[in-house]
């Protein structure tokens, strides 16, 4: 039949001959594709052998990579005595490339780039198949020259692999939503549950905007729908937990002691220090009891967050765009099937946004950093957003108005976003205001006869203005003065302490990469290998403060007695006097910019405090080295 009806209809068969030669690409769109992931590279990549590593995190990378027992349970050291306190999963792929290519800066980067053009190429695919080929390459551009995308993927902090585990969370939800089948959605939960283990809670926010736009606009009846986001509800859990219920059910001999946690359980340091602390109190978390995230907060909450004078220009250039895309998206579908494609598309993305708003509002312990998250959803929504208000000017009619006004109000969102900025490019105020004046004033006198050229030229201006602040702010932090700190990266002239110089850990990272230590911590370690006689630890230190720079700089065990803060309680005081009576433990290191515990007192009760002229020193400091083979006078 079907070869029959082809062979009556030559025009049937040319047509389907030609769809089937049809290239997956539209004309210009792969080199347009190709060039927005080689910036992607580039301005994620150069430079990366003076990235400032995050202190903490790069240690823990290096000691993961040096013993595997520390790689599987996230030791903080290469033997395992105590965790991180995060789940490991960030850092598996940063131990894995120090495992192949060595200790350099480079190398505990790398993976963060390649998961930044990773993520860009995905949402383009995503964007594409959901909005058509220039709104996919229009949200690829604009995710990669996001501020914060930028300043993170130089980095080595685990959002970005959080947010390029989540786009393929969304690719899948959208393959199940259009294909009514099951095994994307599987697909889809697996991926929310691996986001988990690179940040936690912070991977399930998207999981009610998934399961509330499958339920909406997936094919098929209602409660088969239901059984199906069961069953993937359960995958996500399943595979999140994972992490979780191995370390639970391993013994407590067996594994590190869970760092951020009082009663050594792997799911209070996910719920409740990396949770519940962000909210209020839990009892058996270090979090908001111990200080730790208030120390790590900045003025990142409240409902002005996202466009405060700092995290603002690292992502809020184009919410009006975005905002007005998914409002009028929504609206303009308004009496389509249930299934609307475009409708769900702007529905899935605003649901991203607006929960992470909401959540990043609501939440303390807020850095800038945390928003790059809410990128792709931007991004999708500015792409998605021109595409359809591109389509509406060209029909013309009242609802032609739309591409003008978002592309202008956002031209000028951008100028007051710059504003109390201006100082730092004098140039890009004029520029964008005579840009987005250029563009608007073009795209709403365009008359029956205006030349295309023209239209094209008025909405490539318009776009360039509403790119050309993000851009600029972009590539500022392949300048050192602009990155930011390791601990907190941010693009642009917003960093801690920019105005009055340097931050001390960027300078401290310029001037000890990983592999090499400082003359300080050189003549220390010098002196701890000389005169180490078969103890299991080289030393053990107050908090992870005077351990990371160590870390770095070999793969010998360290005892990081209070884990991150300093007040997790391990080793107790007599689990440490027995590591010294066996001879697995002889030096301590303490600090006085780290509260004391009962660890440190026993230290400073037992052991005799060594000069720092006696390791090659002139002075150390906070720092104070104790020997606990010499009983203390």
């Amino acid at each position: 039949m079907a070869t029959t009806a082809l062979t009556r209809n030559p025009a049937g068969r040319r047509r389907r001959a030609s769809r089937g030669r049809q290239l997956p690409f539209a004309p210009r769109e792969l080199p347009a594709l190709l060039l927005i992931l080689a910036t992607a590279a580039v301005l994620y990549a150069w430079g990366i052998d003076q990235a400032g590593v995050h202190p903490y995190y790069s240690a823990a990378a290096r000691s993961m990579a040096a013993d595997w027992h520390a790689f599987v349970f996230g030791g903080l050291d290469p033997s395992g005595s105590i965790t991180v306190d995060k789940l490991p999963g960030a850092l598996w792929p940063q131990a894995l490339s120090i495992k192949v290519f060595g200790p350099h800066n480079w190398a505990v980067v790398l993976p963060q780039v390649v998961e930044g053009v990773l993520a860009v190429w995905v949402l383009h695919r995503i964007v594409r198949a959901w909005a058509g080929p220039w709104a996919g390459l229009l949200a690829a551009l604009v995710l990669t020259l996001t501020p914060v995308t930028v300043v993170l993927d130089r980095h080595t902090i685990p959002d970005t692999l959080l947010v390029l585990l989540l786009l393929l969370a969304a690719g899948s939800l959208q393959k199940a939503v259009t294909s009514g089948k099951l095994l994307p959605l599987i697909a889809c939960g697996t991926w929310v549950g691996l986001a988990f283990q690179a940040k936690m809670l912070q991977a399930w926010l998207v999981l009610p905007v998934f399961a509330a736009v499958y339920q909406m606009a997936a094919p098929g009846s209602r409660w088969n729908r239901a059984r199906r986001l069961l069953l993937a509800g359960a995958t996500a859990l399943l595979v999140s937990c994972a992490w979780l219920l191995l370390v639970w059910a391993t013994p407590a001999p067996n594994r590190p002691y869970i760092d951020g946690t009082t009663n050594n359980n792997p799911f209070t340091l996910v719920f409740g220090y990396n949770g519940l602390s962000r909210f209020g109190h839990d009892p058996n978390a270090l979090g908001a009891v111990a200080g730790t995230a208030a120390s790590r907060t900045t003025d990142n909450t409240g409902w002005t967050m996202l466009v405060n004078q700092s995290v603002g220009p690292q992502i809020a250039w184009l919410l009006p765009l975005a905002v007005l895309a998914l409002a009028l998206g929504v609206w303009w579908r308004h009496g389509q099937p249930r299934t609307d494609g475009p409708r769900t598309g702007f529905l899935l993305w605003g649901g991203w946004l607006v929960v992470h708003v909401v959540v990043f509002s609501n939440s303390n312990g807020n850095h800038g950093y945390y928003t790059a998250v809410v990128a792709p959803a931007l991004a999708a929504l500015t792409g998605g957003g021109v595409a359809l208000f591109w389509a509406e000017y060209r029909a013309g009619g009242r609802r032609r108005a739309a591409l003008p006004l978002a592309l202008g109000l956002t031209a000028l969102w951008a100028v007051a976003l710059e504003g109390p900025h201006s100082d730092f490019a004098p140039w890009l105020l004029p520029m964008v205001l005579m840009l987005g004046l250029c563009g608007t004033v073009g795209l709403c006198t365009r008359g029956p006869r205006t030349p295309r050229r023209a239209v094209h030229g008025a909405l490539a201006a318009s776009l360039a203005a509403v790119l050309l602040a993000p851009a600029v702010w972009a590539t500022s932090s392949l300048d050192p003065r602009y990155a930011g700190s390791p601990l907190s990266p941010l693009a642009g002239p917003v960093g801690p302490d920019y105005r009055a110089g340097p931050h001390p850990h960027r300078a401290t990272f310029r001037r000890y990469p990983l592999s090499t230590p400082s003359a300080r911590d050189a003549a220390l370690l010098n002196y701890l290998s000389a005169h180490r006689a078969g103890e299991k630890y080289l030393l053990a230190t107050q908090a992870a403060y005077g351990a990371e720079p160590l870390l770095r700089a070999t793969s010998q065990p360290i005892l990081v007695m209070g884990g991150f803060t300093g007040l997790t309680p391990y080793p107790a005081a007599r689990q440490l006097s027995a590591l010294v009576s066996t001879h697995q433990l002889r030096y301590a290191l303490l600090t006085t910019r780290r509260p004391p515990t009962p660890a440190s007192a026993w230290v400073k009760k037992n052991c005799t405090p060594l000069r720092p002229r006696t390791y090659g020193r002139t002075s150390d400091g906070s720092f104070t080295l104790y020997d606990c083979a010499r009983p203390a006078n």
